[in-house]
């Protein structure tokens, strides 16, 4: 077993001497930009240590299994001086994506994925611009070379302990034993430890601050991580600058002469409370606020899935890619918020959401979005009230939810997620034959919800800031079951309530009819309050006399302009129709009206080239 235990030990030599490559490339990235982050902190570095592990463990799973095989073959000096050179080749590799970070990050603002450093859209220019990057930043090609060298000395080679023996089944078996040891504590040190999901690239935000994120992120973690995922976006090119700003441009700027009303801010957003739902005896609430209430007829949600609703609520940031913002390789991008806004304004910041913590990555993507705190499963205080599947019951969190806010310092800005209506829409015993079942499996949950609202705003209405709070609720997306025909159109699949509810304001009520997305709760609360600043945002205020919605989903862009609906796919118009007179879409008009059609394909394709340049380039704010 000597030989054996020798192959062992020279593959962990060889792992910690890339561990300490990785340390260097650490060094050399935050010294060269060093202008670009915080101060770092001891969290910072044990969080860098972590995806470092993570990186190198993935790569090298492979050379594990090649030193730890049972078998004498592997003594052989063919085979071990072709494991040394391909471990080399591949880890220099990486290696070198780090170095070319070290530049790159000056451009991007954030550590290369994939199809960056595949030069994906790029492939004519790549051969250029690698002998222009040579050439002006030809230390890191030197820094190259040093380093080259030095892992080549450095990587030790096998020598043979002792005489090779005959192999038998008792070494079979032992040896069997350590390389399935050795390779499942690898497989933990890679996925970052036993938690649920494995380290991911958002999950940066969790170890550091959202500007110290690229510190504690390693480019061939984000590159390993982005490998098999088609392409989020790539750069569409319908339009030059010129004309792409003169047919849409996402600038928004706020300056208007009245005087700010720093009004606290409370965003309710309800699982699954799709428009199916409403005006059908499960939400008597709801449907009674919405009477009291700004309330938007036509509203929309930007997806299809609740981790496509918190960006698209709190961010403006539509869900128009393969992949959720929030676990996309754009997820640390620089992005305006309610919460950072507000917060220049003199606001506290929280989110809560009912679930585990880490549910739904809505812990990290809040920090990131600027939240001072979160509140879910694990920092809720009150009776039991565990659902027995995945968070709090909505009655007793949302009763949680109304003492915080009343603890915190005016004015706030807050917003929960509720849970309960939820697959598997658990409610609690005392109320199993309280609320209707409905005709679909979720309403039954929808009720009890709708019941819960109740007594949060029954609490609300007894605490000293009610009446200076402007109230929004959304629901995330419609529910997997629509009951008619039109709910199950593409456009009834999105159709969803959204609502702003003043108390303190009674004149601010009515029935809105424009097309309004969740997007659009952002930039229309910034208006509403009176805050003047300028902003990137791909919604737009309540206020404003534009009048469209657009949505993404399976590879099929879905927009809504006044009262037609075109959908587009493959750079071309599909289809065409007024969805006012034709609500279940069955009159193709394209060919009928090619004015309407052009001029409103022509707005998407800018609405997509302006999106999908801005999330590539991290120009998502000002």
């Amino acid at each position: 077993m000597k030989n054996y235990t020798s192959s062992l030990k020279l593959f962990l030599y060889r792992y910690f001497l890339i561990f300490i490559l990785y340390q260097i490339c650490n060094i050399l990235f935050y010294s060269l930009n060093s202008q670009y982050f915080d101060s770092i902190a001891i969290k910072d570095i044990l969080g860098s240590l972590l995806f470092d592990f993570s990186a190198i463990s993935y790569i090298t799973l492979i050379f594990l299994i090649a030193h730890a095989i049972p078998g004498n073959f592997k003594y052989r000096r063919l085979y071990q001086t072709t494991l040394k050179i391909s471990f080399f080749t591949l880890n220099l590799l990486f290696i070198a994506s780090n170095l070319i970070d070290i530049v790159y990050f000056k451009f991007t603002g954030r550590r290369s994925t994939f199809s960056m450093i595949t030069a994906k859209g790029m492939e004519k220019e790549a051969l250029g611009l690698l002998f222009s990057f040579i050439k002006e930043f030809w230390h890191i090609p030197l820094l190259f070379i040093i380093l080259s060298i030095a892992f080549w000395k450095s990587i030790p080679d096998f020598k043979n302990r002792n005489e090779i023996k005959r192999f038998t089944s008792e070494k079979f078996l032992k040896q069997s034993f350590y390389l399935l040891t050795s390779v499942f504590l690898l497989l933990i040190i890679a996925r970052g430890g036993f938690q649920k999901k494995p380290l991911r690239i958002v999950d940066a935000a969790k170890y550091s601050s959202l500007n110290n994120a690229p510190l504690i992120l390693n480019t061939p973690f984000c590159i390993l991580k982005t490998i098999s995922q088609k392409e989020d976006i790539e750069k569409a090119n319908y339009f030059n600058k010129n004309e792409l700003d003169s047919i849409y441009k996402p600038v928004l700027s706020f300056k208007e002469t009245k005087s700010t009303n720093k009004k606290n801010v409370v965003i309710i957003i309800l699982e699954s409370f799709g428009h199916e739902n409403i005006s059908k005896k499960q939400t008597p609430f709801l449907d009674s606020l919405i009477t009291k209430s700004y309330y938007f007829k036509n509203g929309f949600a930007n997806g299809k899935v609740s981790i496509d609703a918190v960006p698209s609520i709190i961010s403006s940031i539509p869900s128009l890619m393969n992949n959720s913002f929030i676990i996309s390789s754009y997820s640390l991008n620089k992005t305006n918020s309610l919460s950072k806004i507000l917060k220049k304004e003199g606001y506290s910041t929280s989110f809560f959401h009912g679930a585990f913590n880490g549910s739904q990555n809505f812990d990290q993507y809040t920090k990131a979005a600027g939240f001072e705190k979160y509140y879910g499963k694990d920092e809720y205080v009150g009776t039991e009230a565990f659902d027995g599947k995945w968070g709090i019951f909505d009655e007793e969190f949302l009763q949680f939810f109304a003492g915080k806010l009343s603890s915190f310092k005016e004015p706030f800005f807050s917003s929960i997620f509720t849970i309960s209506s939820h697959n598997p829409y658990t409610i609690p015993e005392r109320y199993k034959n309280k609320f209707p079942k409905g005709t679909t499996v979720i309403q039954q949950s929808i009720a009890y919800t709708d019941y819960s609202l109740k007594l949060f705003f029954e609490n609300a209405k007894k605490q000293k800031w009610y009446k200076n709070t402007l109230f929004v609720i959304s629901a995330d997306h419609t529910s997997a079951e629509g009951q008619s025909e039109i709910d199950k159109t593409i456009i009834g699949k999105f159709h969803i309530p959204i609502l702003f509810f003043d108390p303190g304001n009674p004149n601010f009520s009515g029935v809105n009819e424009k097309n309004f997305q969740q997007i659009d709760i952002m930039p229309s609360v910034i208006d509403y309050l009176g805050i003047k600043t300028d902003l990137i945002c791909f919604g737009k205020s309540y206020q404003d006399s534009k009048n469209f919605a657009v949505y993404y989903l399976q590879g099929i862009y879905h927009c809504i302009v006044d009262d037609y609906y075109l959908a587009f796919a493959n750079n071309q118009v599909i289809g065409l129709y007024n969805w006012k007179t034709d609500p279940l879409l069955k009159i193709n008009i394209q060919g009928q009206n090619p004015q309407k059609t052009s001029e409103i394909s022509n707005f998407l394709k800018a609405y997509i080239q302006s999106f999908n340049e801005r999330v590539i380039e991290n120009k998502l704010a000002l």
